[in-house]
């Protein structure tokens, strides 16, 4: 049975409304509780005002959490239910499991994964590496995405990485780890993290692989997105048979999020 592609937020393309909370990763696990708070909407306010704006399907980045404690958890767990909002992934966006710290990098990636598991995600993103890619970095990176795919997989996650930083920055590389993976990690394909010549042939190469789109578009102005770009990006995907979710990440110019997600939307809709 084949399925269509639906539509999904991510709480990036949300960051302004939240209030830029501030980023983290494993240098310094402390959340930056002081930057929380100051934004027109709170995370546990999303999913209904995600539901009100017609999707309900979204994607959470780790620092946007304001707290990790199971009861801060299981609250925005509720609120996800009662705006009948699937949580489709967290998004780890920090750790490097092929740099000089990789050690203490992959135990911080891992220790997000009861955090998805209480929260009721499906999937779980994290980054394949930022080190340049050679055999070395490669299987490094192979190692321990295959040891962080089985703790996901007994817990009822399922992994993905995205092309995203130096090692995935290229089809090839992109293509040899998940051959080596063996379909045990998934990717995600992200429009905006490569550009330049050669940029759709590059993309084309990887989307019969994707499982979820980030469908970023550039704005050249406000409320102006390259809307050719755009839709190159998004019939590429198309000629792959992609059937997962589109999830629409904004941060162009504009202030208004929302405004920018409905247009990004309305240039989706014929994707879907």
């Amino acid at each position: 049975m084949t399925t269509s592609p639906t539509l999904s937020v991510s709480t990036w393309s949300l960051h302004r409304a939240l209030g830029r909370p501030g980023f983290y990763g494993p240098a310094d696990a402390r959340i930056p509780a002081e930057t929380h708070g100051r934004g027109a909407l709170t995370l546990l306010e999303l999913p209904a005002r995600l539901a009100a704006f017609g999707i309900r399907t979204l994607e959470i980045c780790h620092f946007h959490l304001p707290a990790r404690d199971p009861s801060y958890l299981r609250a925005l767990r509720g609120a996800l239910e009662a705006a009948g909002v699937r949580l489709f992934s967290l998004l780890v966006d920090d750790g490097d499991v092929t740099g000089p710290e990789a050690a203490r990098d992959l135990e911080w990636i891992r220790g997000w994964l009861p955090v998805a598991t209480v929260l009721g995600a499906e999937r779980v993103r994290v980054i394949a590496g930022k080190s340049e890619p050679s055999e070395e970095t490669l299987a490094r990176s192979v190692a321990a995405l295959e040891g962080l795919a089985a703790d996901a997989a007994s817990s009822g996650l399922r992994l993905m990485t995205e092309n995203w930083f130096a090692l995935l920055s290229r089809p090839d590389t992109v293509l040899a780890l998940l051959d080596r993976l063996e379909g045990r990690v998934g990717l995600c394909l992200d429009f905006g993290n490569w550009g330049g010549e050669g940029k759709y042939e590059r993309l084309a190469a990887i989307a019969p692989r994707a499982e979820s789109c980030h469908a970023k578009a550039h704005f050249v102005a406000p409320n102006a997105p390259d809307r050719e770009d755009y839709t190159r990006c998004l019939e590429l995907t198309r000629a792959a048979g992609f059937s997962g979710p589109y999830t629409l990440i904004y941060d162009g110019p504009g202030d208004d999020e929302w405004a920018g997600l409905s247009l990004e939307r309305e240039l989706v809709r014929p994707f879907l």
